[in-house]
């Protein structure tokens, strides 16, 4: 199993950001994914979380409308769009599925 992020970078309170996870190694079609992101001196949190259709979605509460997941099942590719995002958003995001783990890609927002 293969998880790889892109999209990070360092951006402007009210920017915006599309986060990237391209996944191999297990059935993606079949699988709900999950972005999760850590601040420093915080434990690791669940974003948003989509399931193996696309038609369920559920996020945390402090991004509820600003955020959106999405996926492409024949890219095998989920998606993180990241609205009006805080200086509070700033952490490593990070892709999960089926116990495996992305290495992770920085957000930070900052002016």
């Amino acid at each position: 199993v293969q998880l790889v992020e892109s999209g990070g970078g360092l951006v402007q309170p009210g920017g915006s950001l599309r986060l990237s996870c391209a996944a191999s190694g297990f059935t993606f079609s079949g699988s709900a994914m999950s972005w999760y992101r850590q601040a420093p001196g915080k434990e690791r949190e669940l974003v948003a979380r989509i399931n193996s259709s696309g038609r369920l979605t559920n996020y945390a509460d402090s991004v509820k409308g600003r955020f959106t997941i999405s996926r492409d099942n024949a890219k095998n590719t989920v998606y993180l769009q990241m609205n009006s995002l805080k200086p509070e958003d700033t952490a490593v995001y990070y892709c999960y599925a089926r116990f495996y783990w992305g290495q992770g890609t920085q957000v930070t927002v900052s002016s």
